[in-house]
């Protein structure tokens, strides 16, 4: 994985603004893998495709993710670093690769079920749902392609709440990168919960800054030299740096 060249990042935010977080993502993810069809992108795991954002983050910014959250209880402002190695050791652990689509299976309360893991097209539709429990029932219904009780089929509908919670607990265990989960404590009041962590919507706040700052110094260097913007975007940093502190 290599890291977004100046040209490139400028032209995944300007697509990005006008999109929503899931073809964001896929935005994003089409960047990392310029190799790889939107079809093959839409279609892979979340997880997968939160891994390869990782990978993406990682060769563009470097491996340490300076996060921040607000204490739940106090509002007290925490400031940690995630280490971008450790996140993605989760989803090698599960053996997956790129496009696998093939389907699971999962025994759990009697009942036997074959599935296929979440893709962005299923957070898609999971979007529109009015609660999480009609979104998990969503997932539920498009991801599981065959459901039986012995020897009878059954359909996601017929599916007692216990089945669902252990499949959608069996989700998470097949794709830990899906829903990273951050353990925390509150130096102030000791309070302790856990905080989601999504790299899609990480990501895309670092590359929406990064691309403000550098059509400041486009902006900024055009002004003084007239040069065009590709001429600029295609100098190292440390020469646009030297030339704007010149100008300053």
């Amino acid at each position: 994985m290599r890291a977004l060249s100046p040209p490139e990042l400028l032209g995944v935010w300007e697509r990005g603004l006008a999109q929503g977080p899931v073809e964001r993502a896929l935005t994003l993810l089409g960047a990392a893998c310029p190799e790889t069809s939107l079809d093959v992108l839409t279609s892979v795991s979340i997880g997968q495709r939160d891994a390869c954002l990782m990978e993406l983050r990682e060769a563009t910014f470097g491996a340490a993710l300076n996060v921040y959250a607000e204490c739940p209880h106090c509002a007290e402002r925490l400031e940690f670093v995630i280490d971008a190695a450790e996140v993605r050791s989760c989803a090698k652990a599960t053996g997956n690769s790129m496009g696998d689509g093939e389907s699971r299976e999962l025994a759990t309360d009697g009942f036997q079920l074959r599935f296929r893991l979440p893709d962005s097209t299923d957070l898609t539709a999971a979007a529109r749902c009015g609660d999480a429990v009609e979104a998990r029932r969503l997932i539920l219904h498009r991801c599981v392609m065959e459901a039986r009780r012995g020897e009878v089929a059954v359909t996601p509908e017929e599916l007692p709440e216990p089945v669902i919670a252990g499949f959608a607990s069996h989700l998470a265990e097949c794709e830990p990168q899906a829903e990273l989960l951050i353990d925390l404590e509150c130096p102030g009041c000791d309070h302790r919960w856990q905080a989601a962590f999504d790299i899609a919507s990480f990501l895309w706040q670092e590359i929406n800054a990064l691309a403000k700052h550098l059509l400041q110094e486009v902006a900024a260097l055009a002004r003084a030299y007239g040069w065009r913007e590709a001429d600029i975007l295609a100098m190292s940093a440390a020469r646009r740096e030297f030339y704007l502190e010149m100008v300053s």
